[in-house]
């Protein structure tokens, strides 16, 4: 079960999606049943590894069994989406960004689920890759449609990539690797431009906060990601902006130049010294936006 401290919306429970009416609420009888099917079947290795992976592109209010993508999950898995929808909570409990907001989760996390935390931070590029093996490797054994999706705001392009002499399977894998970093920010700050509060999808950028050259073994981890507008996305690149320690908005001189133009006034000036909204899950590293104030930014 999780709660939210200071609130007054009592509890809620994820796998239900629906508010409980106190804390001290008995689960209902799909709840035991979830918990008594998972300890009677435990998690493989493989099976953690793409329940974490979509703990990091789903929002976190998706977390339930009635989200689309834990059904399709249990059904790759051939478990139950109240299983599925349990461990996405257990892995939840592992994020410090959760249990930082007053959110804790069901408190059982396994030995093995924190292994898979300590994985996926430690090779965030080969994890994302396994686990799209894995999953297609799972839609093959059932017969099911193609598991790798990348999104329509990530497509293949074949003729740029046969122009520049990359292979179709080295395009894909490309793909991938670039619709899990734009899936977990984008979820991170639940759909939202961190600095604006603009959703819609096809303006949001994943950027970068070191810059993708610059850190390859951080170029997936979602703590080295904003979501920005289109806009704040090529002025945070530009080091036109930063974030300063307590996450503000800093606008630079260049920038701050530009106060006779109503448009830059209005859409980038007037946010200088904003806090921006903070992510649910994977909090920007504070290593990360360091490096951006003092090798990108402009001052």
């Amino acid at each position: 079960m999780w709660t939210t401290t200071g609130t007054s919306s009592g509890c809620f429970d994820p796998l239900l999606a629906s508010p409980l009416c106190s804390a001290d609420a008995t689960f209902d009888r799909g709840w035991l049943s979830a918990v008594t099917r998972a300890i009677a079947r435990p998690w493989t290795h493989d099976e953690l590894v793409v329940a974490f992976n979509l703990y990091c592109e789903l929002p976190f209010g998706r977390l339930h069994q009635r989200a689309p993508e834990v059904e399709r999950l249990a059904a790759l898995l051939a478990r139950s989406p109240g299983s599925v929808a349990m461990k996405l909570v257990n892995i939840a409990s592992l994020d410090p960004a959760v249990t930082a907001s007053g959110r804790r989760g069901l408190g059982n996390a396994s030995v093995a689920d924190a292994a898979v935390w300590s994985e996926f931070h430690a090779d965030w590029e080969g994890l994302a890759l396994e686990s799209a093996r894995i999953r297609q490797q799972l839609a093959d054994a059932h017969g099911l449609p193609d598991a790798i999706v990348v999104g329509d705001d990530v497509p293949l392009d074949d003729h740029s990539a046969a122009n520049a002499g990359i292979s179709r399977p080295a395009v894909v894998q490309m793909r991938v690797k670039q619709a899990f970093f734009r899936k977990a920010v984008l979820a991170s700050y639940e759909g939202r431009c961190c600095v604006t509060g603009l959703s819609a999808r096809r303006l949001l950028v994943a950027s970068h906060i070191v810059p993708w050259a610059a850190d390859p073994k951080n170029r997936l981890n979602p703590r080295n990601g904003l979501c920005l507008s289109s806009l704040h996305d090529k002025a945070f690149d530009a080091g036109l902006m930063t974030l300063s320690g307590d996450h503000r908005v800093v606008m630079s001189q260049a920038a701050k130049s530009l106060a006779e133009e109503p448009f830059a006034l209005s859409s980038l000036l007037a946010y200088d010294g904003q806090k921006i909204r903070l992510p649910v899950k994977f909090a920007p590293d504070e290593a990360f936006l360091a490096h951006h104030r003092t090798s990108v930014f402009l001052g």
